[in-house]
């Protein structure tokens, strides 16, 4: 009977034993599982440089720069011994190998190229504080799940994120910081004015001086010349202002309906301006005070549209990166372009031409942003945006863009980046910041860029 309980007593011992050893057999397992860096991962990331980037207020110009190099880091690491995906080394002006991924390291790719998105990201923006915390977070996160496999695919991401800046560095951005203002001061007529209500300086006069990466030069896609200046009602130039002023004022007629049957349909004009108004520069004032309302720019809006794309095609971590990456490259360039033309041809806004020459009290309904007009920045940028986005997910890709739900604007359906592009040109019309000349020129320059970057960049196998 004693033999008989002791070997059922060892028979328990032997069974907890055993437990033991499975339990930490799964442990160790779980421990030393690869660490999963999705999609989602990268556009959380994404995500908030873009919310944080809103909060420090960049122009537009400067905004993308922050989305373009924190990409391109991201996508020469994953594109080291992929088959699918070739590196932009040589490809991009001034950009040299990245260092050299050894396939034995047991770097995580995916975790890599994500720890330099965010390392370069770090360096762009000015509130370095909310970046590092959202980093911690994933670091610490990394580590407790395969503390090895982190430091060495941290490592590793450093050491791009490193060459990256390095690139980065000479871009002649720093150069740019300290050279002139803009001067409006001149016997000229016709040229550009600050607008109401902050009167700022002109944005940015030198960004055409930025290194370009894929195009010649920035003036390789220089539109054709602005509708000479004149104040003769019948020329050109008065003609389109004088649509620019009908158009506001229809809406307005619109709008005044609206609040005298107190109904909640917005016309239709007036929703797409504001949906597509995109001005981190719009500003309130109440009393005394002036403070900003912060917007997305024209550049966060793409981004978030690409991001829209990515998750609903179910994109993989890669696409995601080449995806990213394309789609600021080209967004880019064409800041680039039109900043060029903006500060050589330095057309006068409609705000400030028909308040002189029409209708001293017309408002247009979007806040005029405080840069020359010519040509339309969002439509360059659109029109290139939807053009490199078309390539990669087709020509009728349905979608829901809720990028303006954060600022309360409602979603809106589009049946593909065209049609898309094609309204965030429109819109410039329908807000009285722009001539159509200015729109339809705009979306030319912008195809030129799109159509040449697709043609010039080989990222794909």
């Amino acid at each position: 009977m004693l033999r008989i309980k002791l070997i059922k007593h060892n028979t328990m011992k032997s069974k907890i034993f055993l437990f033991g050893i499975i339990s930490l057999f799964f442990i160790s397992c779980k421990k030393d599982s690869p660490i999963k860096v999705t999609t989602n991962d990268y556009c959380a990331a994404v995500d908030t440089v873009t919310g944080i980037m809103v909060h420090d207020i960049f122009s537009p110009p400067v905004a993308s720069r922050i989305y373009l190099y924190p990409n391109i880091a991201a996508y020469e690491i994953m594109a080291q011994n992929s088959t699918k995906y070739i590196s932009l080394e040589g490809q991009l002006k001034g950009l040299d190998p990245i260092p050299k991924l050894d396939v034995k390291s047991g770097v995580n790719k995916n975790l890599a190229a994500l720890i330099a998105h965010i390392e370069v990201s770090k360096q762009l923006i000015f509130s370095e504080e909310a970046l590092e915390k959202y980093r911690d977070v994933l670091y610490k996160k990394w580590e407790d799940e395969n503390p090895k496999e982190f430091e060495v695919s941290k490592e590793y991401g450093l050491k791009v994120a490193d060459h990256i800046k390095k690139w980065m560095g000479k871009d002649n951005y720093k150069q740019t910081r300290t050279f002139s203002k803009f001067s409006v001061y001149s016997d000229q007529p016709g040229r550009w004015q600050p607008t109401p209500p902050s009167y700022m300086d002109g944005v940015e006069p030198h960004w055409g001086e930025i290194r370009t990466l894929v195009m010649d030069s920035a003036s390789q896609f220089k539109p054709k010349a602005p509708f000479p200046f004149s104040t003769d009602k019948n020329s050109d130039f008065y003609k389109q202002a004088k649509e620019t002023y009908d158009v506001g004022n229809l809406i307005s007629g619109k709008l005044k309906e609206v609040e005298t049957t107190k109904s909640s349909l917005i016309p239709e004009e007036s929703s797409i301006a504001a949906f597509w108004d995109c001005n981190p520069y719009a500003t309130v004032t109440q009393g005394h005070m002036t403070f900003a309302k912060k917007k997305n720019t024209p550049d966060a809006h793409w981004i978030n549209i690409t991001k829209i794309a990515l998750k609903q095609s179910n994109s993989n971590f890669e696409t995601t990166v080449f995806a990213f990456t394309k789609t600021s490259i080209g967004i880019f360039e064409s800041f680039i372009s039109c900043w060029d033309e903006k500060y050589r041809s330095n057309v006068v806004r409609p705000e400030t031409y028909i308040n002189q020459n029409i209708d001293e009290n017309w408002r247009p309904q979007l806040q005029t942003p405080p840069f020359p007009e010519y040509t339309s920045g969002h439509s360059v940028v659109s029109t290139c945006s939807s053009i490199i986005l078309t390539t990669i997910f087709g020509d009728n890709f349905s979608y829901v863009d809720n990028s303006e739900f954060y600022f309360g604007l409602p979603d809106r359906r589009f049946k593909s980046f065209k049609q898309a592009a094609a309204e965030a040109s429109i819109s410039r019309l329908y807000g009285g910041i722009h001539y159509r000349a200015a729109i339809e020129n705009g979306v030319v320059q912008g195809t030129n860029i799109g159509n040449f970057i697709n043609k010039k960049l080989k990222m794909t196998k």
